[in-house]
Order: C-alpha cells, then sequence, then structure tokens
C-alpha cells in the first residue's frame, strides 16, 4: 500500500514562489505514474501536472510555463515547483500515485496566494 504525505503549502503573496513536496512510501516509486491535482472550495479536483516514471510530463494549460514537476526516484520524492503564483492557484494540492488499477492519494496540503 503506498502512502503519500504532501508538503510545502503556505501563503504566498502573488508573484510568489513555493515548491511543494510529496513522499512517498510502501510501493516501487519509479514504477508509478506520479500527478499533482487541486481542490479549491466550491470547485472540483482538477489535474495541474503529471510525470511518469522515466521523467515525461504533462501540464494543465493553466500552469504551463509557471509550474515544474519533478521526481527522484532514489529518494521517492515528488516536488512541484510553482512560480509566479496568482490567487486563482488557490487550492489544496494533492499528491497522486497510479500503477495500473490501483490509486493513491495523499492528504494534500493548503497553498494560499493572496496579498
Amino acid at each position: 500500500q503506498v502512502q503519500l504525505v504532501e508538503s510545502g503549502g503556505g501563503l504566498v503573496q502573488p508573484g510568489g514562489t513555493l515548491r511543494l513536496s510529496c513522499a512517498a512510501s510502501g510501493g516501487i516509486f519509479s514504477a508509478y505514474v506520479m500527478s499533482w491535482y487541486r481542490q479549491a472550495p466550491g470547485n472540483q479536483r482538477e489535474f495541474v501536472t503529471a510525470i511518469s516514471g522515466g521523467g515525461s510530463a504533462q501540464y494543465a494549460d493553466s500552469v504551463k510555463g509557471r509550474f515544474t514537476v519533478s521526481r527522484d526516484n532514489a529518494k521517492n520524492m515528488l516536488y512541484l515547483q510553482m512560480n509566479s503564483l496568482r490567487p486563482e492557484d488557490t487550492a489544496v494540492y494533492y499528491c497522486r500515485a497510479v500503477l495500473d488499477a490501483n490509486v493513491h492519494w495523499g492528504q494534500g496540503t493548503q497553498v494560499t496566494v493572496s496579498s
């Protein structure tokens, strides 16, 4: 059973940066497609970015050019570098791990972008 723990959220001003981390345990990390999702109050959870075990990444249009996903398979870690943050990026950010039909979620970390 894969366990995921996110960290790194917080309050940041518009235009600022944050780096989220997701620590994984209990599985073969490199085999999983790892993703970040986010959910703002009153909204459905939405896709942010995904990265394969080999490092191929995809991004939602809303974050392209501002967010960068990366992973360290040796350390079982997933990262999300968020630059040029906007108020509309405010949400709880979740880490997700997928292998075949198995889907695992973290508990989320709050990101608030406000002046």
